[in-house]
């Protein structure tokens, strides 16, 4: 796709980076120590002063949530609910017995 700006002129497109999460923690990381300046780190990482920060900012705001879960005993899975698996046993009782009528073997 060619896209014209205002002047008229074709204009190149420009593929957004990814980055992956560790990457970004890595440069939040960074960030967080204070030993650099942002523009410092977003010229070592290659990445956009702004989004340094953005990052900065979400790994701070998240980081409470690491500690918010409790330890211990969690509860019970629904898919372990002791109906369901009842109505498992059934089921596979009963494929069980149709295999063995198939095969001769008596039970």
């Amino acid at each position: 796709m060619v896209a014209f700006g205002k002047t008229g002129v074709v204009m190149s497109e420009k593929k957004r980076k990814v980055f992956s999460g560790e990457f970004k923690a890595k440069v939040a990381l960074e960030a967080i120590r204070n030993i650099k300046t942002v523009n410092e780190i977003a010229q070592e990482f290659g990445v956009h002063p702004t989004q340094v920060g953005q990052w900065k900012r979400e790994l701070q705001e998240q980081a409470a949530g690491l500690f918010d879960v409790k330890r211990g005993v969690r509860p019970a899975e629904p898919s372990a609910s002791p109906d369901r698996l009842y109505s498992e046993i059934g089921r596979l009782k009963m494929e069980l017995d149709w295999l063995k009528k198939k095969s001769g073997v008596s039970p």
